[in-house]
């Protein structure tokens, strides 16, 4: 590794770990604006979208600069794809807490269900997921990564609740404010879910940096990592 490649790619990784907690924060900030129900707040994080739009673009434009110039091979390439690969899905997470933040600050018109603490649930094992996949790209440790991955189903299995709940509660509402409360929480959930599956992306691109490990696949290293 040439002494420019070793600090360009420096530099790579401390701009995707600085968007990585900017997009960790603004999911934190969110989930606690929607349980104050304080729609200041949202509307304020929903007109700062763009910011991680920019920022992505950069990232991106980095790593095609790097491929183009040094042609890098085995590890040193990994490192280029996974952070590719990471700066898509911390973008679309940032662009899914905008979703949460317009959701929940339409919801907050409506009273409050006994939908609310799974929702806050949901918002935090998802956050909980982001930060650990975070913290095993800090550490580069393919165990931590694995970790993350087991927690998916447990969100997957909270969001069916939620949808499950709230067809079982939509069919006697028909129509009119419940419904429409209701579609709303439905639609919380979902956005929870996939912040999940996207955290579950960084942690397989992890292990990928690590040492090539493709686990997309899971079940078996899973398995081992237990």
């Amino acid at each position: 590794m040439n002494v420019i490649f070793a600090r360009e790619s420096e530099l790579l990784k401390e701009a995707i770990l600085r968007l990585a907690g900017e997009v960790e924060m603004r999911l934190s900030e969110v989930l606690k604006a929607m349980e104050r129900r304080d729609k200041e707040a949202m509307q304020m994080w929903m007109d700062r979208d763009a910011e991680i739009d920019e920022r992505e673009v950069q990232i991106e434009e980095e790593c095609l600069k790097i491929l183009a110039l040094h042609q890098p091979v085995a590890r040193d390439l990994r490192f280029v794809v996974a952070v590719l690969k990471i700066n898509n899905d911390l973008e679309r997470i940032g662009d899914i807490v905008v979703n949460v933040a317009e959701r929940g600050l339409r919801l907050a018109d409506f009273p409050v269900t006994d939908f609310q603490g799974k929702l806050m649930q949901m918002g935090r094992v998802a956050r909980e997921m982001l930060k650990e996949s975070l913290d095993a790209l800090i550490s580069l440790e393919v165990r931590q990564a694995a970790a993350v991955i087991t927690r998916d189903d447990e969100l997957d299995r909270m969001n069916v609740e939620v949808i499950q709940g709230v067809i079982a509660r939509a069919a006697p509402a028909n129509t009119g404010a419940m419904t429409e409360s209701l579609i709303l929480t439905h639609s919380i959930a979902r956005d929870l879910e996939r912040i999940g599956d996207h955290a579950t992306n960084i942690a397989e691109d992890v292990a990928y940096l690590v040492d090539g490990t493709i686990i997309r696949h899971k079940d078996g290293l899973l398995k081992e990592e237990r």
